[in-house]
């Protein structure tokens, strides 16, 4: 058995019963639940549809986003989760280098290293050794002035940890920031790359060995081992190259908002929605929610 799930953004609530049973219908799903009216609903199926992609094209054209999960095992114990431009809406070493003037050529190097272009280490080295000089107050300022959260991040986190869940944050970033994200939005741990210091300033160096993809996948193995649970079980959400790594070693892996080549590698894609779609896409309702 299977499970189609719509979603809208919140923002746009624009999901109508007309698209719904369409859909159902042209599936022959079972009778639609409505999770938010609006946002999202779900039909249970009897097998995958062949044209799921078709369909999903064309709901995206209408700015819905179109999941097909199998039902059994669909909620799951643990997130992992990616912080920059996933949890956050920034990449901090951008935000970072911006502070140090060279903000348009880190930018474009970590777009092009997020879209699989670059080796991640030696981009981030050569990023991190701009920011050398940076005084150490440049992070505090960054994170209250730069730094803004995704949308639905602390509803996730909550509502899974309500219903015995565990969050943890594994980023290519830094602790210096993972570690405030993590605590605002209630994660259990995290885990990322150390920015080296000299006295009060950057000394243009990261930590080694560097957090990356292969990283993020030990992360996955080691925590869900920890908990006496599968890569099954957990649900992983990233936008990058260096996360495609744990998204197709999780049960669930979610490309949120993700490059092209990051989403055309996974099937679970919301371009839509916000972080509660994972919840929807675990068959959470809108009463389930806790924040």
């Amino acid at each position: 058995m299977f499970t189609a799930v719509l979603l809208a953004s919140p923002a746009r609530a624009n999901l109508d019963c007309e698209t719904v049973e369409s859909l159902r219908n042209a599936w022959s799903g079972g009778d639609a639940d409505w999770l938010n009216p609006g946002i999202a609903a779900e039909f249970p199926l009897e097998a995958m549809p062949a044209n799921r992609w078709e369909a999903w094209e064309g709901l995206q054209a209408l700015g819905i986003d179109l999941v097909v999960v199998p039902t059994e095992g669909r909620r799951k114990k643990m997130l992992l989760a990616d912080m920059d431009s996933t949890m956050i809406g920034q990449e901090c070493i951008d935000e970072l280098a911006d502070e140090a003037g060279a903000g348009a050529y880190v930018a474009s190097i970590t777009a092009r290293a997020m879209n699989g272009e670059l080796d991640f280490e030696a981009a981030l080295r050569e990023r991190v050794a701009l920011l050398k000089g940076l005084d150490l107050s440049v992070i505090d300022r960054v994170l209250e002035n730069r730094i803004t959260f995704t949308p639905g991040g602390a509803e996730l986190i909550a509502t899974m940890q309500a219903n015995g869940g565990y969050a943890a944050l594994v980023s290519g970033g830094f602790t210096a920031f993972t570690a405030h994200v993590a605590r605002e939005l209630g994660f259990d741990e995290n885990r990322a790359n150390t920015l080296v210091v000299d006295g009060n300033v950057l000394a243009g160096t990261v930590g080694e060995p560097i957090l990356g993809r292969a990283a993020k996948v030990t992360a996955l193995e080691e925590i869900s081992t920890r908990l006496n649970i599968t890569p099954d079980d957990v649900i992983a959400v990233g936008d990058g190259a260096n996360d495609l790594g744990m998204l197709h070693r999780a049960g669930m892996g979610v490309a949120l908002h993700a490059k092209p080549v990051v989403a055309a590698e996974c099937d679970i894609r919301i371009n839509h929605g916000d972080l509660t779609a994972l919840l929807y896409v675990q068959g959470y309702r809108i009463e389930d929610f806790r924040n």
